[in-house]
């Protein structure tokens, strides 16, 4: 059988009557329920969202095997997500993610047409390859975007993405000395809870943001 024939299982938080749906996807190396992961998901469902979470064929392919594998193609991690927003619907939902999970949501947004776009660390580039950017369709992206980046993240830190051409549509908040998963250090005097916990108040704004204006232009 296909790793991408069958559609992926959903996993909510919050309550099923919530206006808005965020779709989250996990990072590369891990799967949808990490301490991370969790956080966010029921973070956003004690804010009164409804959260969905999802794993990608190779994902869920390891977690039946105990066996961990690399990650699909890029055209099946694009093929999952489609997946994910017609499972879902795309009125009022929101999709975005970890890492990975986030750039491929990036690379699907305005096709799938959805009301917004959240990234959890974006990786710009691969940790010590700075020349290797993934950026190009972030400068012509129409879909209303979030990146949550940490000041710290080696997939890209606040100097060089300042240099990057964004799409207007983009809106980047950096959580103070935050690594790629918003771990602060020790000696910055801040928790990385602390950190998850702005990030989420955050993605709250921007959602209200996202549906205000949906809403005035109707």
């Amino acid at each position: 059988m296909n790793r991408s024939s069958a559609d992926p299982d959903l996993l909510f938080d919050g309550p099923s009557s919530a206006a808005t749906t965020i779709a989250l996807g996990h990072g590369a190396g891990a799967g949808m329920d990490t301490p991370f992961m969790s956080a966010f998901a029921k973070g956003l469902a004690d804010r009164g969202f409804r959260a969905a979470r999802f794993e990608f064929p190779y994902m869920a392919a390891s977690r039946k095997a105990a066996k961990k594998s690399p990650p699909d193609r890029e055209s099946v991690l694009r093929e999952t997500w489609l997946k994910v927003v017609n499972m879902l619907g795309r009125e009022r939902l929101v999709i975005g993610g970890k890492s990975m999970g986030g750039r491929i949501a990036s690379l699907v947004a305005d096709e799938a047409r959805v009301a917004g776009l959240v990234c959890l660390g974006y990786p710009f580039h691969p940790v010590g390859k700075p020349e290797r950017l993934r950026v190009e369709h972030l400068g012509t992206i129409k879909t209303a975007t979030l990146i949550l980046q940490g000041e710290r993240d080696p997939f890209g830190g606040r100097e060089e993405v300042a240099t990057y051409n964004l799409s207007p549509s983009i809106r980047i908040v950096w959580l103070e000395d935050g690594d790629h998963s918003f771990k602060p250090r020790k000696t910055s005097g801040r928790t990385e809870q602390q950190n998850w916990d702005a990030a989420i108040a955050e993605i709250e704004i921007f959602l209200a943001a996202c549906f205000h204006r949906a809403d005035r232009d109707n």
